[in-house]
């Protein structure tokens, strides 16, 4: 265990070491304009939403598990808030509640089916996803929702002091997480959950509760990410953001978190998803293919771990 705790120390080490290389090497060939203000507030807005979902990806991986359905999650409580909002007149607060308490109810027979059925989490997950499509698209007709009130728009697109809004939220959400992960019981319980089960279960912890409430977790924080979505494209549809689900996993296991549980910590995802954001942005100002910044994603994934891997075997 400690051998594994030093690997993902050593990975985080590297991932930084990553971000630095990355910003000095686009900071110069953007010719500075990586590090100007509109690039870093440009960041600002982008990052946030895979941010937050890669946070809803975060606590179900650190379990052992996977959530396929956080991206669908999102969609169909943004469409439920959307509807609340537009076709029924209905105060935001209330359509956002609504848009929430719809994603956690789906987030009920989740973790049901996953901590008490005992259905594998990407068998659970995966049906869900689809299931929870289908039902966005059928409210939705497929066609796109527009035309929200202002004030709602300040969610996705406003500043508070001078700080992007969307940034605002992610903050609070990783702050939260941290907190929940680091300073609670519960957070013990889910890293003791994903390195051994059993002898979880044999310290006198509900297993299934633990898992449980990872769950409803991961899609209250899909749900604010939906929110977000919709408020940043003042729009919302039943299939947006369907490529940020391998990015999340992706961020995941580059930021050190282990797919089969037990081990990674929030600062380490956070980089990543810097990362990511940094190469995608780079790449943008120098007017190149977003399918290059995709591959350089992979490459880096692969080679962080490479690295890890041969420094841990010159330790070992």
């Amino acid at each position: 265990m400690k051998r594994a705790r030093g690997g993902r120390e050593t990975q985080s080490i590297i991932l930084v070491g990553v971000v630095t290389f990355l910003i000095v090497l686009l900071g110069m060939l953007t010719k500075g304009r990586l590090l100007g203000l509109d690039s870093l507030q440009s960041i600002a807005f982008q990052l946030p939403l895979l941010g937050i979902l890669t946070l809803a990806q975060m606590t179900p991986m650190l379990t052992g598990g996977i959530d396929l359905s956080i991206i669908a999650t999102a969609n169909l409580c943004g469409v439920i808030a959307a509807i609340g909002m537009t076709r029924s007149g209905l105060p935001i607060g209330v359509a956002v509640i609504l848009g929430l308490a719809l994603a956690l109810l789906f987030a009920i027979l989740k973790g049901f089916l996953i901590a008490w059925v005992s259905v594998p989490a990407i068998i659970a997950t995966l049906g869900l996803m689809i299931f929870i499509r289908g039902v966005s698209l059928v409210l939705t007709r497929g066609y796109v929702i527009a035309g929200f009130p202002g004030s709602f728009l300040f969610l996705g697109n406003g500043t508070l002091f001078g700080i992007p809004m969307p940034f605002v939220v992610f903050f609070l959400c990783a702050l939260f997480l941290y907190l929940l992960l680091t300073r609670t019981r519960f957070g013990t319980y889910v890293y003791l959950l994903g390195s051994n089960p059993t002898a979880t279960l044999f310290a006198g912890v509900n297993n299934a509760a633990v898992l449980f409430k990872t769950y409803l977790l991961s899609s209250f924080l899909a749900g604010i990410a939906g929110l977000v979505m919709i408020s940043r494209f003042n729009a919302a549809q039943a299939d947006y953001g369907e490529s940020y689900l391998l990015l999340t996993v992706l961020a995941c296991v580059l930021g050190g978190i282990d797919p089969g549980g037990g081990f990674g910590r929030l600062p380490g995802v956070v980089v990543s998803i810097i990362v990511l954001q940094v190469v995608a942005t780079g790449f943008n100002l120098l007017g190149l293919s977003s399918h290059l910044a995709s591959a350089l994603w992979g490459l880096i994934l692969l080679g962080v771990i490479a690295i890890n891997r041969m420094i841990g075997e010159g330790e070992a």
